[in-house]
């Protein structure tokens, strides 16, 4: 859908590129673009840690820039990105909640004041579009990662209930005092308990254990 949107917005300005910047883990990164010109633009961007589009990522500010041969906020950007053809370009903020959390980018190599108002709104409208998009990328990666911690947080359990087993047959004892032991046994060695419980199944039964699978008590 990103690249159908990234495409979808260069064709509204002729001889245009679009690009759409994220920001996740304290990095910014095009996770899609219209073509290599708008990916080139964004790195130099990065490279540099300055221009529109990051502007507009950080503050969540239009930033439109009309004709580079005039322009004179960030000189080292305008000055390489000038170098690449780019004569005009317009930042739009992508929001999520309360803040900005990404920006698309379009860089005209026509000419300058390529994004009238008429034109800005239409990008606009596809700006909004993006950020829906994202919106949900971003809750299905956290439900991904949820899943992910959950998972391996049974499949722990699975294997520490397996080390209880042992020992409540070794020792004839409850499961109470089995995990008592393994606890007393993973504070003396610094090891975390699904350590020392791999270790013991893999002594006793020469095989490393099964995830999933649970002791019942």
């Amino acid at each position: 859908m990103l690249n159908e949107l990234v495409h979808t917005a260069a064709s509204v300005v002729p001889d245009t590129s679009c690009g759409i910047t994220v920001q996740r883990e304290g990095e910014a990164t095009t996770v899609a673009s219209s073509d290599d010109r708008a990916r080139s633009i964004d790195e130099t961007q990065y490279s540099m840690s300055e221009g529109p589009c990051l502007h507009s990522l950080h503050t969540g500010e239009l930033v439109a820039m009309d004709d580079l041969d005039t322009e004179t906020r960030w000189p080292g950007y305008v000055e390489r990105a000038r170098r690449q053809g780019l004569r005009s370009s317009l930042s739009l903020p992508l929001t999520l909640g309360a803040g900005p959390f990404g920006a698309m980018n379009l860089y005209s190599f026509a000419a300058p004041h390529s994004f009238t108002p008429e034109r800005r709104r239409e990008l606009e409208l596809v700006a909004a579009q993006a950020a829906g998009a994202l919106r949900l990328a971003d809750q299905r990666l956290h439900d991904d990662e949820v899943r992910g911690h959950l998972e391996q947080a049974l499949d722990s359990r699975g294997v520490i209930d397996q080390a209880l087993g042992i020992i409540m047959a070794q020792q004839r004892c409850t499961s109470t005092v089995a995990f008592d032991l393994l606890r007393r046994q993973s504070q003396s060695t610094h090891r975390r308990l699904r350590e020392v419980a791999i270790d013991l199944i893999v002594h006793v039964t020469g095989e490393a254990p099964q995830a999933g699978k649970r002791f019942e008590a």
